[in-house]
C-alpha cells in the first residue's frame, strides 16, 4: 500500500504541481485580502479532493457512460487550459499587493472555485486522465482491492492538503519574491500553461489519430 501511496502521489503531484499553479492562483485571485484567498485555498483544495475520488473510483464508468473517450477529454480541457494560459499572458498584470476590490469580490471569487480554479486549472484534464489510469490499476481479490482503495484515497488527501497549503502560501511566497519577482513568475507560470494546454491537446490528437493510422 505504501508503493502504491507514493507512486500515486507522485504521479499526480508532478502533472498538477500546485506550487506551481499557486502564482497562477493569486493572479485569478489578485483583489482577494489573504483571509479571503485562505478560504478560497480550502474550497478548491476540497474541490480537487472530490475531483480526485471520483476519477480514482469511478472515472471509467463516467466517460462510458456519456460516451467520451480520454482522447476527448484531453483535447477539450487541454483547449480550456490553453485559452486561461493565453488569457493570463496577455492580460495587464497587476502588484499582488493591490487592495481588494471591494465586497463583491470574494462572492464573485467563490462563484469560481469550482470552474475553473478546480476544473480545468488545478485538476485538469491531464490530472483526471491520470487517476482514471490510477483507479483502473486496482486488481486482484477483495483484500487487495481494500487496500488499493485505501491508498487511493489517502494519495486524494495527501494531493488535496498539498493544493490547500500551496494556494494558502502563496500570497506569502509573493511577499518573499517581490512584486517584480511575483510578476516575472507570473508571466511564465502563464506561458507554462499555455505550454501544458497544448501537450495536452497534442497527447489527445496523438491517441485520437493512433488508431486510424494503424489501419493503413
Amino acid at each position: 500500500m505504501l508503493g502504491d501511496v507514493l507512486f500515486g502521489f507522485g504521479t499526480l503531484f508532478a502533472i498538477i504541481n500546485p506550487y506551481g499553479l499557486a502564482f497562477v492562483f493569486l493572479d485569478r485571485t489578485i483583489g482577494l485580502n489573504q483571509a479571503d484567498r485562505a478560504k478560497l485555498a480550502r474550497r478548491i483544495a476540497l474541490n480537487a479532493f472530490a475531483v480526485l475520488i471520483v476519477s480514482l473510483f469511478f472515472g471509467s464508468a463516467i466517460l462510458g457512460f456519456f460516451g467520451i473517450s480520454l482522447p476527448a477529454l484531453r483535447l477539450a480541457g487541454g483547449l480550456v487550459v490553453a485559452v486561461a494560459g493565453w488569457n493570463m499572458l496577455n492580460a495587464e498584470l497587476q502588484p499582488p499587493d493591490r487592495a481588494a476590490a471591494g465586497p463583491g469580490s470574494f462572492d464573485h471569487a467563490r462563484r469560481t472555485a469550482f470552474f475553473p480554479l478546480t476544473i480545468p486549472l488545478t485538476t485538469g484534464p491531464g490530472s483526471i486522465a491520470a487517476a482514471i489510469a490510477l483507479g483502473a490499476g486496482r486488481q486482484g481479490d477483495l483484500p487487495d482491492l481494500l487496500l488499493a482503495s485505501v491508498a487511493s484515497v489517502i494519495v486524494a488527501v495527501l494531493i488535496a492538503l498539498t493544493i490547500w497549503h500551496a494556494y494558502g502560501r502563496a500570497g506569502g511566497m509573493a511577499r518573499l519574491l517581490g512584486a517584480e519577482g511575483t510578476l516575472v513568475i507570473t508571466r511564465l507560470s502563464a506561458f507554462l500553461l499555455l505550454c501544458v494546454g497544448a501537450e495536452i491537446m497534442l497527447t489527445g490528437a496523438s491517441d485520437w489519430l493512433r488508431p486510424m493510422l494503424a489501419l493503413r
